[in-house]
């Protein structure tokens, strides 16, 4: 029984692995999601386990010079990022509507496979800033939506990266991309010290361009079911995204309301977005950094999950 069952799932599997689009199987990690599953069971491992036994009987790290050089080189990667996304096909021939991912050799076609790669990639490097949380003894931090967001998004985009490398799926990836650009560039001033506090007046719109993304990926997706007629290969993709966008809407816009609307802020605490869509919360506190500080995380997302960061406390902050 045991032997038919395994079998059948060997059969399943293999089934899955056909459907990889072998211009991408090159690329690091992406012959099969066994090494890229083994890395996210590692870092499972230990920022929810070793990492906080090993720091029991440690004083925290400060990282500081490492902070800064961690989020403003995300910020020139999230930047070649849509570069590349964009002539790749967004500004060369994609219509905006039903684009279907184009499978050809041609140099445009194998650009963009770098490209949708080089995105699911950086979601894998984006997992240091748990690891921070972890060393700096912020354990409080890494709350299950935050480890829902940086490990299991990850998971399914190897998948949407393997059979959709481009195409009208790949929206919502240049859009994140896009975000994490603002994002990553205020945590890396916040992260340089107070003397760049003045330069952080616009933290309280980071919440707003959150909720831009998700209403610029949730339409874009949306589309699709109105079209007359879509030759997109892979519609489930299409779906997720939809779904993805759609639900952390909707927690933003909750938010939103309670902070900005109704102005229920507590005295001590001081909420504000993080980098991949999460709602942070300080304990009033100040802080060093924004990927890194003792900032709670609440749903994350990434365009379809981002996730996530936290951002910064430099001296007396005025409330946003």
């Amino acid at each position: 029984m045991f032997h038919e069952i395994g079998s059948h799932v060997m059969d399943i599997y293999e089934f899955l692995l056909a459907g990889i689009d072998p211009r991408v199987k090159p690329y690091l990690l992406m012959q099969s999601p066994v090494s890229m599953t083994a890395i996210l069971l590692c870092y499972l491992f230990f920022v929810l386990y070793l990492g906080p036994r090993i720091m029991a009987n440690r004083k925290p790290f400060q990282l500081k010079e490492a902070m800064i050089v961690y989020n403003f080189a995300l910020v020139a990667l999230s930047t070649f990022i849509v570069y590349e996304f964009l002539m790749s096909g967004w500004v060369t021939t994609y219509t905006w509507r039903c684009d279907a991912v184009d499978t050809s050799e041609s140099p445009e076609a194998l650009r963009m496979v770098r490209v949708a790669w080089l995105f699911w990639f950086s979601k894998i490097i984006e997992l240091i800033d748990t690891i921070f949380f972890v060393l700096r003894k912020k354990h409080g931090q890494i709350t299950f939506l935050h480890i829902f967001h940086h490990s299991l998004m990850p998971w399914t985009w190897w998948w949407g990266v393997g059979y959709a490398p481009g195409g009208m799926g790949s929206f919502h990836a240049m859009v994140n991309s896009s975000v994490h650009i603002i994002m990553y560039f205020y945590y890396g001033l916040a992260a340089a010290g107070p003397r760049f506090q003045k330069f952080l007046w616009w933290k309280k719109y980071m919440t707003a361009i959150q909720l831009t993304q998700f209403v610029l990926v949730s339409l874009h997706a949306t589309q699709y079911y109105f079209l007359d007629s879509c030759d997109y290969q892979f519609p489930m993709i299409i779906h997720l995204i939809w779904m993805y966008g759609t639900f952390f809407f909707v927690l933003f816009s909750n938010f939103w309301v309670q902070a900005y609307v109704k102005g229920k802020r507590l005295p001590k605490q001081d909420i504000k977005p993080s980098l991949n869509g999460a709602t942070v919360y300080s304990n009033g506190k100040h802080h060093e950094n924004g990927t890194t500080n003792g900032i709670n995380h609440v749903p994350a997302t990434n365009g379809s999950a981002h996730h996530e960061n936290s951002t910064a406390h430099m001296g007396k902050m005025k409330k946003a």
